[in-house]
Formats: structure tokens, sequence, C-alpha cells
């Protein structure tokens, strides 16, 4: 059944892809209540969950962080820094055969994954320098 399309719905997509980077759903509420100042938090969070299961965006699952929403919906790779936390693109060839490495020894049916690796971003590194 496909979900209908309302004004918020239309502003969440909006935000994510204007703000042109991974955000969270709290950056995403607070860019829209600037001019949309009686959306509430549940329809922003509500409406992110629902775009990411109409694969409108991405959901980037963070362990130990929050999800974060990106609007490039091809697969790729993510870095997390872990001063700041935030989230970029890592700029390399998604490895089309990786699932064929993988070696299952509990029954699970994999259906997806994504990769996060760990750094440091430039502004981080160059605020250690100061």
């Amino acid at each position: 059944m496909e979900k209908r399309n309302t004004i918020q719905k239309e502003l969440v997509l909006n935000a994510v892809t204007k703000m042109r980077r991974h955000v969270t759903a709290d950056e995403v509420y607070d860019y829209i209540k600037k001019d949309y100042p009686s959306i509430g938090k549940g329809t922003v969070y509500r409406n992110l969950g629902i775009l990411a299961d109409e694969k409108k965006i991405r959901r980037v699952e963070i362990p130990g962080g929050a999800d974060c929403f990106d609007f490039t919906l091809e697969k790729h790779y993510h870095i997390r820094c872990i001063e700041c936390g935030k989230v970029f693109d890592v700029d390399m060839d998604e490895i089309k055969t990786l699932d064929s490495f993988i070696h299952d020894r509990h029954g699970m049916k994999f259906l997806d994954y994504d990769i996060v690796f760990k750094g440091i971003c430039k502004a981080c590194q160059n605020k250690g320098e100061e």
C-alpha cells in the first residue's frame, strides 16, 4: 500500500535534501522548526521513518550514536568522527561481492548492511593542533 504524501513529509524530505549532509532527526526537526514552529518532533521522527521505509532517504544506523539520514540513495560506506560525531561518506567503490565472503554459522538470512568506519575528521584534527 502506497502511503500518502503529506505536507509534513515533503517538509522533512526537503530538509534532508537541502541540508546536504548526514543529519540526525533532531537536526531535521530544528531545521524545519525555524520556518514551521508548530511542527511536532514526533511528526518529524515519524516521517523520517516513513521516508526511509519508502527508500526516499537512507537511514544510517550509527553504533553508539543517533541514526543519521542521508539524501544519497546509492549503496556507499560512511565514516564517523569519534571526536565530534559527524558522519561523512567514504570515497570508495562499493564492494559488490562483500556478502559472498560472509560465513554464516547462526542460520541468519542476510538482508543488508551498513559499514561505518571510525576516524577523526579534518576539523577535529586541526583543533588538536591549535
